[in-house]
């Protein structure tokens, strides 16, 4: 891991908040444009996947600042920033760390094989990006299906 993965994680968390204020802007354009059914469920759609691209990047946020205390090779360098959490006896055992984007999360590898995840990210981004991106998804396919059945009534 290196100092690219730190910038590679703030990249991708100010993609993130950009994508998330685009999709913001849209679903208030949307919800100021439509008073149909469909326009009222596409503009949830965009407000809440806004919501979930927006609570991912905070993740990224976090798990990125982790990757920049554990690349932090200073005095008191190990164990692992991150991985102190676990207490003495566990973090004296780390030898590693890995992160994953899905779900996100920060990992302490230690000697003898074993892992363990930290609190880097909090508890609730991934749960919670889960259930918007799913609330999203449906309201996008509901928003679809919605109109497409306007425009075949009208037909």
């Amino acid at each position: 891991m290196s100092i690219m993965l730190f910038l590679g994680l703030l990249l991708a968390a100010l993609a993130g908040a950009v994508i998330a204020t685009v999709l913001t802007v849209r679903g208030f354009r949307a919800m100021l444009r439509n008073s149909e059914r469909s326009g009222r469920v596409r503009t949830a759609a965009l407000l809440v996947g806004a919501g979930a691209v927006a609570l991912y990047a905070w993740g990224l946020l976090h798990l990125g600042y982790a990757v920049m205390q554990a690349e932090d090779g200073g005095a008191g360098s190990a164990p692992v920033g991150p991985c102190r959490q676990a207490g003495p006896q566990v973090a004296s055992r780390v030898v590693d760390y890995d992160i994953s984007f899905l779900p996100l999360h920060f990992e302490c590898r230690l000697s003898g094989g074993g892992t363990y995840v930290t609190s880097s990210v909090p508890g609730y981004v991934n749960p919670g990006t889960a259930g918007l991106g799913l609330v999203a998804a449906t309201c996008g396919v509901l928003a679809t299906t919605t109109a497409r059945r306007a425009r075949q009534a009208v037909t």
